[in-house]
């Protein structure tokens, strides 16, 4: 059989498997992603941008089932105040949620709007997504947007006093959860809102960002512990002029995970920084694959990737930064690097720039290596057992890329909880 003929195969039994919503305000946004969807097939393995991620578990009819990890701990940012919206396989949690009123920013379900024929996440539900099919396709993305049954519609117009937290519960060892998320900070507005939790045994979330001239917003991720989970997730964000997007994403555990961000930045003096931090064992496989456009005058980008690796765990990074032209004064900035703790594992690497400006500032970066011997043997020469200190230059290795979190609460909530689950593995 042909390749286009097997590519069409699978998305034809995928999509036999799914129901598209019908009705309400988001039906003409849901109808022209399954259009492309149906264009593009879904991924493949010959696929140039899955050259290093086998997508089969992840576009195959069927769910490859995930046991519920046992929770010894308590969730993801228990210690702090805020407001909570969780989803359980997939499915907004009533019982469980805080109530979405807050100041300073309103939260809607995409199921109710779905029944709805006016809302203002209809202007951006699907748009963003349908930008960022050009120059790669992103057909996994495509799918989410047409078949999403849930998630949530936050429109930031104030400062909110607390996060906005969304909480992902896996309870069922054969879910498979589609969330679509819109988010839009208008002008001087500023919120964080942070995610955690598994979620399903397969995930595939889209989160669209719309962030007008003067707004902030600062996103952070904790995607674990499952084991067995399988995730595909989608960022595609739009800045004006003077707005600020900060994300950063720990991911721990899990057979697979692919992270995208496809970020625009269209005013001058705008600021993104993307960053992530990763530790994986054995079967674990995680990709980070990122593209910047810079498309006004004097922003500044940051991509900061870490990933810790151990016994045949592989780790991806692909990052592009394009520079258009007239983009003058761009800062852009890109550094992914890899800590093998054996020789059975693998960081593969892919990192560019293309640029049509003349002046900016502009470098990548991408290293590999092991555990640093003189600073183990310095530790060690100080009574430090070998599996504590690994662990220490392990949270050295890592700090870059969790200082990109701006509050320092939150920043210290994440290396205390990557210290316990360090200590796990000794």
């Amino acid at each position: 059989m042909a390749l286009a003929d097997v590519k069409q195969s699978a998305t034809e039994a995928r999509l036999a498997a799914l129901s598209l919503p019908q009705g309400g305000c988001l039906a003409a946004a849901r109808q022209a992603a399954l259009s492309r969807v149906q264009t593009m097939g879904l991924p493949g393995r010959r696929d140039e941008y899955w050259k290093y991620t086998r997508p089969d578990t992840l576009i195959s009819a069927d769910v490859e089932k995930a046991a519920v990890f046992a929770m010894d701990e308590a969730p993801m940012f228990n210690e702090f105040d805020r407001l909570k919206v969780v989803f359980v396989d997939g499915v907004y949690d009533t019982e469980a949620s805080d109530d979405l009123s807050l100041e300073g920013v309103r939260i809607d379900r995409i199921a109710d709007i779905c029944s709805q024929d006016i809302h203002w996440a209809k202007d951006l539900y699907g748009v963003l997504e349908a930008r960022g099919q050009a120059p790669v396709e992103r057909p996994l993305a495509a799918l989410n947007t047409a078949f999403a049954q849930d998630g949530v519609a936050i429109h930031v117009t104030g400062k909110p006093s607390k996060p906005i937290n969304l909480v992902y519960v896996h309870s069922d060892e054969g879910s498979d959860a589609i969330l679509h998320h819109v988010i839009r900070v208008e002008p001087g507005a500023e919120a964080t809102i942070l995610e955690n939790g598994p979620a399903a045994s397969r995930f595939n979330k889209c989160t669209e960002i719309d962030i007008a001239d003067t707004g902030k917003l600062h996103l952070v991720r904790a995607q674990g512990r499952d084991h067995e989970r399988r995730a595909a997730t989608h960022l595609f964000a739009r800045l004006g002029a003077e707005s600020v997007f900060k994300s950063f994403t720990l991911t721990v555990n899990g057979i697979l995970t692919r992270n995208e961000a496809v970020i625009e930045l269209l005013g001058d003096d705008a600021i993104a920084h993307i960053a992530g931090a990763c530790v994986g064992d054995g079967e674990f496989h995680h990709d980070d694959t990122v593209f910047i456009t810079h498309d006004a005058v004097n922003c500044e980008s940051r991509q900061v990737f870490k990933k810790v690796l151990r016994n045949g765990a592989t780790g991806v990074f692909q990052g592009k930064i394009l520079v258009k032209a007239g983009a003058q004064k761009t800062d852009g900035y890109q550094i992914s690097q890899s800590l093998l703790l054996d020789g059975d594992s693998q960081f593969l690497a892919k990192p560019e720039l293309e640029i049509y400006a003349d002046d900016v500032i502009c470098s990548h970066g991408s290293t590999t290596g092991a555990i640093d011997e003189e600073a183990l043997f310095y530790l060690r020469s100080r009574g430090v057992p070998v599996a504590e200190a690994t662990d220490l230059l392990t949270l050295a290795f890592l700090a870059e890329a969790v200082e990109e979190v701006e509050d320092a609460d939150i920043s210290a909530s994440l290396v205390a909880r990557l210290e316990g689950w360090l200590s796990r593995r000794r």
